[in-house]
């Protein structure tokens, strides 16, 4: 059932590849608003979700409803989402300017005031002094902050995430945690973000979904799932882990 603030419904996806099952009959609704981390190893079926969500891959059966509406058949242009790649995927021979105002350039509604709404958008991300550089130019943080503007430069209903922090170092993906929360925030965005890092998902979640093998084992508020585990491989997959990242840096072992 659709819950009322729902900005996002995902009803009974299922994908396989050569018979093999990568999402199993998935359900599970995005709030407005909502920070929602999907959290999972290599291989359980997140980034195919993602892939089939933003529309570049195409699901064996279930649907996708956004504000009501049934996006499933759509083309990802048409979908009203933004998508931010683990790489980035910047044009090398672009300015920063350039990269955030292509894609505005391609839709009517936003063409003539193309530059305009990329200016105002580098403005919001703090990044008006870099412009006029090219990418290659840039530090992994500020690339990334470019490919998030590029995003937020189409206003976009849902944006999407694929792992974007972790080809960072470590010193970058602390500020870039930040950096994404505060801007989520600031813009009231309603993100979905893929990760395989408990830490990330438990800094900037508002719910996050635990996946195993084309599976959601769990979706909660990080508190609820430390506390309450739904399964074993939530206890080890997440909780377990945690506790000894973070017994490993305060010297001691053990839940208290």
């Amino acid at each position: 059932m659709e819950v009322l603030n729902s900005k996002l419904t995902v009803k009974n996806l299922c994908k396989s590849y050569d018979g093999k099952t990568v999402l199993n009959n998935i359900s599970f609704d995005v709030r407005e608003g909502e920070f929602l981390s999907i959290l999972g190893p290599s291989g359980c079926g997140k980034t195919t979700l993602l892939r089939i969500l933003i529309g570049l891959e195409k699901a064996d059966s279930g649907e996708i409803i956004k504000s009501g509406k049934d996006i499933s058949g759509l083309n990802s242009f048409d979908r009203g989402m933004g998508i931010v790649f683990q790489n980035y995927a910047l044009f090398p021979n672009m300015t920063v300017l350039q990269n955030v105002e292509y894609a505005l350039t391609l839709r009517k509604d936003t063409k003539a005031d193309a530059k305009n709404i990329a200016l105002r958008t580098l403005e919001q991300v703090g990044l008006t002094d870099q412009m006029h550089k090219r990418p290659n130019q840039l530090s992994g943080g500020q690339q990334q902050r470019v490919a998030i503007a590029r995003t937020l430069a189409t206003n976009p209903d849902v944006i999407l995430l694929d792992e974007p922090i972790s080809a960072l170092d470590v010193a970058n993906r602390e500020i870039m945690k930040a950096e994404l929360k505060s801007l989520q925030k600031k813009f009231n965005s309603t993100m979905l973000f893929i990760t395989h890092d408990q830490e990330e998902a438990f800094f900037l979640s508002d719910r996050i979904m635990v996946m195993s093998e084309g599976n959601i084992e769990q979706l909660d508020t990080p508190l609820n799932i430390y506390k309450n585990p739904a399964s074993q491989y939530v206890r080890e997959f997440v909780v377990e882990q945690l506790d000894n990242k973070y017994s490993a840096l305060l010297g001691y072992t053990g839940r208290s």
